[in-house]
């Protein structure tokens, strides 16, 4: 009867420097996986190279041994071989399992820390795949969570692989700390998908690897005998969309940032992305979760040994999510009115306030000093005194954080400025006032480009029940900094001489086809 495997993988959310937590998690991670009735087993730049390693004397008084050999080795076992790819080698045209399958390992195991990318999950599991595609078991665990500079999310996603074919994934986009997934495989199944193809030519002919030989059985004798154990069947994978991606990658990295920095709340203009982490918080607290259900009570400020917890997402945004409106006379009652309205769909707290007294300080200090008095271009200006006047409400960057700092004094705690800037405005076209994320703590759709957005909003307006959501997407763009007359309204695609699907056309061929004029 052929040996039977259970093995297991995960997604671990690891900290810099987070010593104590980073082993506790890894402890649990082993834990769960020998519950699950797997044995475990856990980079280096010479290939097929292997030299002694001495240890630590107080390592070698426990083990009884002074050296261990380190480097670039298969693992043979009584009944399979074992070989070890690291992160970025998966991605590679020659990649190790290549050369270590042809020297008859097994089991591949790959520890990555491969960061979210819109669509990328796809490319990774198609990888992964066509490794094992001529026989071979992948065992592909990722990290997952923020990566300490607030830069970067992993999207965890560990997954076994037999032959091609998905046998266990964990999920994507989860607050869970410790996520592990568990198989059970057949190494009869590897061993007759290679004989059934032309590879022993090129096995004889690849370079052998050093073999470090270990005294275990990957598989159990109870097993085979065992009826319920037997090979975990196939699954189907379902990817997210893009406007999923959206929605569910930034709010788990929101969630990590937040938690992480140890203030109380956002002070937001990306605000139904916000949304989006509260709507995971809340139900990771319906589902249990006390690591998510303790965070989130330190957050809000609630005692510790409170039990309350929040029913729906809106009570939860409410107590960590302040949005504001920040008018000038230029502004429409239009777009204060959706802001309002938003704010009260997604339970944020809201403030409405008029910036004029700011602007017109800093206009009178100009003409003081100067003896001119600057005027838009409807008003008979030039185009330097027109871009001059709209920089002063758009940039009043220490203005802008007075009321998150107002706002953290009410509440005694602290609050994260979001920006919002996308990246295919200010790289790829002099759109000079867009200067909001300069002063911002995080950019959570900087690398975002606006079709996108608007897809995912428009996915939201559905999925989140936010109706007011299509007034937003319907509205033309614009930044509101010039006076509106009878006879002018400003708008961004007019002032660009295109359209923001065609500056998010120039963005793909920039970016993804590396193009550029």
């Amino acid at each position: 009867m052929a040996p039977l495997v259970t093995i297991s993988t995960c997604s671990l959310n690891q900290w810099v420097l987070d010593f104590e937590g980073n082993t506790s998690r890894i402890i649990e991670s082993i834990r769960i996986a020998k519950a699950a009735g797997a044995r475990w087993f856990t980079s280096w730049a010479k290939p097929r190279y292997v030299e002694d390693y001495y240890l630590e004397r107080i390592v070698g008084e426990i083990t009884g041994q002074a050296t261990v050999p380190i480097g670039d080795a298969v693992i043979s076992t009584y009944d399979s071989a074992i070989g070890i790819e690291t992160c970025e080698e998966l991605f590679t045209p020659n990649n190790p399992g290549i050369h270590m399958g042809l020297n008859g390992v097994e089991i591949f195991t790959n520890s990555s820390g491969s960061h979210h990318e819109l669509r990328k999950l796809k490319q990774r599991i198609d990888l992964i795949r066509h490794c094992t595609r001529g026989g071979g078991i992948y065992l592909y665990a990722n990290q997952r969570g923020e990566d300490g500079n607030g830069r970067l999310y992993f999207d965890g996603s560990a997954g076994i692989f037999v032959n091609g074919r998905v046998v266990g994934m964990s999920s994507q986009f989860s607050l869970k700390d410790v996520d592990v997934v568990t198989a059970v495989v057949d190494l009869e199944e590897v061993r007759s998908t290679r004989t059934s193809v032309s590879r022993s030519s090129q096995g004889s002919q690849a370079p052998a690897y050093q073999r470090i030989e270990a005294p275990i059985s990957l598989s159990r004798k109870s097993d085979l005998l065992n009826p319920n154990v037997k090979p975990s069947p196939d699954i189907e994978l379902e990817y997210h969309s893009p406007e999923e991606e959206i929605a569910l990658g930034p709010a788990c990295w929101l969630w990590d940032y937040l938690r992480r920095s140890r203030q109380s709340g956002f002070f937001a203009s990306v605000a139904i992305i916000t949304f989006s982490m509260c709507r995971l918080v809340v139900s990771a607290c319906r589902d249990g979760n006390q690591a998510v259900i303790a965070d989130m009570r330190r957050i809000v400020g609630v005692p510790e040994d409170s039990h309350w917890l929040p029913d729906t997402p809106q009570e939860l945004c409410g107590k960590i999510l302040h949005t504001c409106y920040m008018a000038t006379t230029n502004s429409s009652k239009e777009t204060r009115n959706r802001a309002k309205q938003l704010a009260k769909s997604i339970g944020s707290y809201h403030i409405d306030l008029d910036m004029d007294s700011v602007v017109s300080a800093i206009s009178n200090l100009f003409t003081f000093v100067t003896n001119f008095t600057p005027r838009f271009s409807v008003h008979g200006g030039t185009a330097t005194e027109n871009l001059a006047l709209q920089s002063k409400p758009a940039n009043s960057g220490i203005f802008k954080h007075a009321p998150a700092s107002l706002l953290a004094i009410c509440s005694l705690s602290f609050c994260l400025w979001y920006g919002r800037g996308q990246g295919d405005l200010p790289s790829l076209f002099l759109h000079q006032i867009e200067r909001v994320s300069d002063h911002a703590d995080l950019n959570p759709i900087g690398s975002i480009d606006k079709s996108d957005l608007i897809n995912f909003l428009t996915w939201a307006k559905v999925n989140f029940d936010i109706p007011i959501i299509e007034s937003f997407v319907h509205a033309i763009p614009t930044a509101e900094l010039e006076p509106i007359t009878e006879n002018y309204t400003q708008s961004d695609e007019d002032q660009m001489g295109m359209t923001y699907a065609e500056l998010s056309l120039f963005g793909r061929l920039r970016k993804i086809s590396s193009e550029s004029a």
